[in-house]
């Protein structure tokens, strides 16, 4: 089994879930007592956060590569982000480690492809869903149709992610507003491109939608293609 090294704590609640999944997938796999290889840096979210509303994302991306390097040297043979909204930093992250990046957008394209559908929304933190990082890959690579929420859309999911999902909140009123908006929108399938939505919304919230939508858990899939990652020989 190869060594995952996990950047985490952004959130904590996001994190939470990548370990438990991988630990958890790994048992389903391997049976027994078995379970993940699995190192973790753990940021706290409010320094990360500050910076990131500062737009400082030179040092943040200085600050990720730094730990993981960590990782590296501690052993880990792939890097791992708990976060859609930190792969805005990958290329800078890769100039401190040659250890190979698992990058969710990868993991997030196979998986639509798979399935077959083109016409995706994209929900995520305002810098997900506005910039290129993310969406370019899954246009380039993988030939998908992407749409995003318009401007209130998106301050509103931006504003519950970081004041209600991030702090471990889940409110009925916030899960309407998602469901509404996905239902406002002629697609065949919704990333949940933060790894906390799926703390609020599943497929089986439109197990009965006639639009027949298909949920993408961005954190699911990101562990099924770690764990993937971890067992190859």
């Amino acid at each position: 089994m190869k060594t995952i090294g996990l950047l985490g704590g952004m959130s904590y609640e996001s994190t939470l879930e990548y370990y438990r999944m991988i630990n958890k997938k790994i048992n389903n796999k391997l049976g027994k007592l078995h379970s993940g290889k699995i190192l973790l840096y753990s940021f706290d979210f409010k320094e990360i956060e500050s910076l990131q509303s500062n737009n400082n994302w030179n040092e943040l991306g200085i600050i990720l590569g730094e730990k993981s390097k960590q990782l590296s040297d501690f052993g880990a043979d792939y890097i791992a982000i708990c976060t859609n909204t930190m792969h805005k930093l990958v290329d800078q992250i890769s100039i401190f480690t040659d250890t190979p990046i698992l990058h969710i957008s990868d993991a997030v394209g196979q998986s639509i492809n798979n399935s077959k559908l083109k016409n995706i929304l994209l929900l995520g933190t305002k810098f997900t869903m506005k910039q290129d990082f993310y969406k370019k890959i899954l246009i380039e690579k993988y030939n998908l149709n992407i749409t995003i929420p318009n401007e209130e859309e998106m301050n509103n999911i931006h504003s519950i992610i970081y004041n209600e999902l991030c702090l471990g909140i889940v409110s009925s009123d916030s899960k309407k507003k998602f469901i509404d908006i996905i239902n406002s929108y002629n697609i065949e399938g919704v990333i949940l491109g933060c790894t906390e939505i799926q703390m609020l919304i599943s497929q089986k919230d439109f197990s009965n939608s006639l639009n027949n939508i298909k949920i993408f858990d961005s954190t699911e899939i990101h562990c099924d293609y770690i764990v993937s990652k971890m067992l190859e020989y």
